[in-house]
């Protein structure tokens, strides 16, 4: 697997839903109300609601909403019912790009993703052009902080499960296989570790130089994927300059 930095994609996008903050609680109460629907409304039993509960409390999302969106997950409650849908494409220079989606109307999401892609120079795909070079990855970042030493992290995210360890900028990047994530997550914890972030991601296996000359219109499509509704996460093959990532 090609070397590929989570750190940038991950703070770019906390960094716009902390602009968005009622976008950023509408993505994580959809999560949680799919992975509720699809494996039941206790995260004991539940790795996905586990890790969609674990998002929303990053987000500062109110004990009561997160309820709420579990009920409305597992019935008790009526809610909207929604499909989660993955979009293909390339943008400007051949990034790949993969769009997980949660609507309740995929013929609505679609078109509109369709739109804008050809607004920014690139152009949605068929299922499968651009999942083939992605490996669904269990990824989780530790910021660098007091205390915390390459060594330690090693010897700790290693004993929890993980498959390798990465320094990057401003802290380490861990990956494991995609079951060990919330083990890897939990081991951490135990050892006085806590992840910045934990979640399945789809990782390059190669990944694409783009000069300054596009780059701003690259990074001009993410944003506005970034800003549908409908978008819960987006992976990209991309390798932008410092001063546009």
């Amino acid at each position: 697997m090609a070397g590929h930095s989570a750190w940038k994609n991950i703070k770019h996008r906390k960094a716009r839903q902390d602009a968005l903050r009622g976008r950023a609680w509408t993505r994580c109460a959809r999560a949680i109300i799919v992975a509720a629907r699809n494996g039941g409304g206790d995260p004991t039993f539940n790795p996905s609601l586990r890790l969609a509960i674990d998002d929303a409390k990053a987000e500062n999302m109110p004990k009561d909403t997160i309820e709420k969106a579990i009920r409305k997950g597992t019935g008790d409650l009526d809610g909207v019912s929604y499909e989660q849908v993955r979009y293909e494409g390339y943008g400007p220079g051949g990034v790949a790009i993969i769009v997980d989606c949660l609507t309740d109307k995929s013929s609505r999401t679609a078109p509109e993703l369709r739109t804008i892609f050809e607004k920014n120079g690139g152009n949605l795909a068929k299922p499968g052009a651009v999942a083939f070079s992605f490996e669904a990855t269990g990824v989780l970042l530790v910021e660098a902080a007091a205390g915390l030493d390459e060594e330690r992290i090693i010897e700790v995210a290693l004993e929890a499960g993980a498959d390798d360890v990465e320094g990057s900028e401003g802290g380490w990047e861990i990956r494991c296989a995609p079951p060990a994530l919330v083990q890897v997550k939990d081991g951490l914890a135990r050892a006085g570790v806590e992840a910045l972030s934990a979640e399945v991601a789809m990782v390059p296996m190669n990944t694409v130089a783009i000069d300054e000359g596009a780059a701003a219109t690259v990074q001009r499509l993410l944003d506005a994927l970034e800003e549908h509704d409908d978008v819960q996460k987006i992976w990209n093959n991309a390798e932008l300059p410092a001063e546009v990532a």
